[in-house]
C-alpha cells in the first residue's frame, strides 16, 4: 500500500489478520472491567502484550501505560489513545465472556479501544523500519470520570507531541462507517451546585416561612429559559438538574434545598459565558421569593474540538483503506470526552467508528447494561490507527 512516504505493508490485509486476536484481547478486558484508576489487571496485560512485540513501555501514572515505537529515521511525534477504564454498571448480556466483576462493565467500548490499539501496535512494530520519527501509544486510565487526560498531559505526556488520533467506537452509526468531521464534536461538561436557604415554618401557614422547595421549582424552570430564550437557538446548550435534596416532612416548609446538575455546549466562547448566566438566574428567582441562594460552577471537560487538517489526514486515510462509503457525517453529541484536554493543546482529531449491527443485537446505547458491540470493526479500528501514523510521521 502506498503512503505519503513511500511503500508500507499491506495494513488492512494485516489488520484482517490479526481478526481472532483483537476478539480474543478485547473479550479478556471485557471481562476483567476495572473502574478508574483501579485499572490494574488491565494495565497489567497492556504491558505484557506491548513487551511480547518489543514495544518501549513507560508507567506515567500507576495504571497508564505509554508505549513507544521509534522509526529507522528522526522526526515528528504521533499519538494514538485509547481509555481504558470500565463503568459502574452491572451485566445484563448472557454472553460467554460476560464480566467476572459485580457491579463493573465495559459498557462503554474502552475494551474495544484496548483492543484496536494493540492492534496498530503490532501493525506499526512490523513497520517500523519505514517510519520517520516516533509513535506514542498512549493506554489512558480514568476517561470514565474525566480526570486521566489532564492528569497524563499534568505528568508530560504530550511533550513533543505534534498531533493525537483517538477513536471510540459508536453504536448509533452503523458498523464499519466513521465520522470524522472538523470543529467541535463532543461537548463540555461542567458541573452546577445551587443551595436554596429560605426559612422553615409549619405547612399551612406558608405566609409564615420562605418556602425553599417552591423557590427551587421556579430556579429549574427560570434555568430553562437560558436555551430557550438567551441563547442563539443554533448553539445547543443543555441545562440539567439532576439531583435535588430538600424538605423533612410533608407539613413542614423546607428551610433548604441542595441542587446539582450538569451544563453542556459546543462553544468554547458560550461556555464562558454560562456561569454568569447562571449566577444571575438563580440569584435573581431566589430573591423574588425572599430566599437567598449559591451558586458553585465547576468547569469539567472542554469542547472536543478537530482540527481541520487533521481531520482532513484522517478521511483521506480512511477512504484510502476501506473507500470513499466507509466514511460517513453525524452530528456533535452532547456527551462529553476528556479527550477534548488532549485537542486543546496539539492538533487532533477524535474518530467515530460505527459499531451497530442489529443482526447481533448490537444496538443498545453506550453505558446500558446490555451494550454490545459489532466485534469485526476491530480490525478496522486497529488499521485506521496504524495508518493514520505511517501518513502523519511521512506526509
Amino acid at each position: 500500500m502506498k503512503g505519503k512516504g513511500g511503500c508500507f505493508v499491506d495494513i488492512v490485509r494485516k489488520a484482517n489478520c490479526l481478526h481472532n486476536k483483537l476478539i480474543e484481547l478485547r473479550r479478556y478486558f471485557h471481562q476483567n472491567p476495572e473502574l478508574s484508576w483501579h485499572e490494574y489487571k488491565t494495565s497489567n496485560k497492556i504491558e505484557e502484550e506491548l513487551k511480547k512485540l518489543g514495544i518501549q513501555t513507560e508507567r506515567i501514572t500507576e495504571t497508564g501505560v505509554i508505549g513507544y515505537i521509534k522509526g529507522a529515521e528522526p522526526g515528528r511525534t504521533v499519538a494514538l489513545r485509547a481509555d481504558i477504564d470500565a463503568i459502574a454498571v452491572n451485566e445484563e448480556n448472557d454472553i460467554p465472556y460476560k464480566s467476572k466483576n459485580p457491579g463493573c462493565m465495559h459498557a462503554c467500548g474502552h475494551d474495544a479501544h484496548t483492543a484496536m490499539l494493540l492492534g496498530a501496535a503490532e501493525i506499526l512494530a512490523e513497520s517500523k523500519q519505514n517510519l520517520k520519527g516516533c509513535v506514542k501509544l498512549i493506554f489512558q486510565p480514568a476517561e470514565e470520570d474525566i480526570t486521566g487526560a489532564k492528569t497524563l498531559i499534568d505528568k508530560g505526556v504530550l511533550n513533543g507531541v505534534d498531533g493525537i488520533l483517538g477513536i471510540h467506537v459508536w453504536v448509533h452509526l452503523p458498523a464499519g462507517k466513521v465520522s470524522l468531521e472538523a470543529g467541535p464534536r463532543m461537548a463540555s461538561a461542567d458541573k452546577i451546585f445551587i443551595d436554596i436557604r429560605g426559612k422553615g415554618g409549619h405547612g399551612a401557614a406558608p405566609h409564615q416561612g420562605v418556602d425553599a422547595i417552591v423557590t427551587s421549582a421556579s430556579v429549574i424552570q427560570n434555568l430553562q429559559s437560558i436555551t430557550s430564550r438567551e441563547i442563539n437557538p443554533f448553539d445547543p446548550v443543555v441545562v440539567t438538574i439532576g439531583k435535588i435534596k430538600g424538605g423533612t416532612a410533608l407539613n413542614v416548609l423546607a428551610d433548604s434545598v441542595n441542587m446539582e446538575g450538569t451544563i453542556r455546549c459546543l462553544k468554547p466562547k458560550l461556555r464562558n459565558r454560562l456561569p454568569d448566566i447562571i449566577e444571575r438566574i438563580v440569584s435573581d428567582t431566589a430573591s423574588a421569593f425572599r430566599a437567598e441562594a449559591e451558586t458553585r460552577y465547576v468547569q469539567g471537560t472542554p469542547v472536543v474540538i478537530n482540527d481541520k487538517s487533521m481531520s482532513e489526514l484522517a478521511r483521506c486515510v480512511m477512504e484510502k483503506l476501506y473507500g470513499e462509503e466507509a466514511v460517513t457525517e453525524m452530528l456533535p453529541t452532547m456527551g462529553s470526552e476528556d479527550f477534548a484536554w488532549y485537542a486543546e493543546k496539539i492538533p487532533a482529531v477524535f474518530a467515530f467508528l460505527g459499531c451497530r449491527n442489529e443482526e447481533k443485537d448490537a444496538v443498545y446505547p453506550h453505558h446500558n447494561s446490555r451494550f454490545k458491540i459489532d466485534e469485526d470493526v476491530l480490525p478496522i479500528g486497529s488499521a485506521f490507527y496504524a495508518q493514520f501514523a505511517i501518513d502523519f510521521l511521512n506526509s
